[in-house]
């Protein structure tokens, strides 16, 4: 079990240390747009501050217009769980020689089982992505996207939900012969839940390929080029 005496550093504390902390690993040559890729430091301004609405460590990328935060496009990303917590829980993940129960998540951080199961599940969802810090794809590359539901299909399921509803929905973007990454979809799965996914993990200079959904039609005008094809991917 974690001693206590190991969450006295003030990223376990305090917020702004704990985002300090996390741009300080994740941007170790300063912040990199975490919708276009830019790292040109004249082309990205610090907002924070400026207006009461402006959350805390929020930036402007100049490049693509679009404002954005360290955990935007991580598995942080809109999490109601303070930051502080979060590094808790990543840092008994990592530091656990027996591995870590959502159990003594829930006891250690104060949490409700079920935030610390999902905070779990999250972590480990990282984990399995490396290079999860910087966009898939770039210039002259090209990413692969595709859906799918999964879940209970049993017709007493489906007889309480039409659809896809009883299930969970999943996208995949894989780079030929490189990265790959899975994300759950929280909620209903439609154009605006694909395209923050695609924002917040592929470079828009990447030429996107997809089945012929409508969901990638809006975001697909986003990149370089938007190619599709009739029978989905053979991954």
């Amino acid at each position: 079990m974690t001693k206590p005496a190991t969450f006295q550093d003030p990223m376990f504390h305090d917020e702004d240390k704990a985002r300090e902390a996390l741009e300080a690993e994740l941007w170790p040559n300063g912040p990199v747009c975490r919708h276009c890729g830019n790292v040109d430091a004249s082309k990205i301004a610090k907002v924070e501050g400026k207006k009461r609405t402006h959350r805390p460590g929020l930036y402007y990328c100049n490049e693509c217009k679009t404002t954005f935060t360290v955990t935007v496009g991580t598995v942080l990303e809109r999490s109601k769980v303070p930051l502080t917590k979060w590094l808790m829980a990543a840092h008994m993940v990592n530091s656990g020689k027996n591995g870590v129960s959502a159990y003594e998540i829930h006891r250690t951080l104060g949490v409700t089982y079920k935030t610390a199961w999902f905070m779990m599940h999250r972590l480990r969802e990282a984990m399995d992505e490396m290079n999860s810090s910087t966009p898939m794809g770039g210039p002259g590359q090209s990413v692969q996207a595709d859906e799918t539901y999964y879940g209970n299909s049993s017709k007493r399921a489906k007889s309480y939900r039409k659809g896809h509803s009883h299930k969970a929905g999943v996208v995949a973007l894989v780079e030929p012969k490189g990265r790959a990454r899975v994300f759950h979809v929280e909620g209903t799965m439609n154009a605006d839940a694909v395209r923050q996914i695609l924002m917040g993990n592929v470079h828009r200079s990447s030429e996107l390929h997809t089945d012929e959904s409508a969901l990638y039609t809006r975001i697909g005008r986003e990149f370089k080029s938007h190619e599709t094809v009739e029978h989905g991917f053979a991954w």
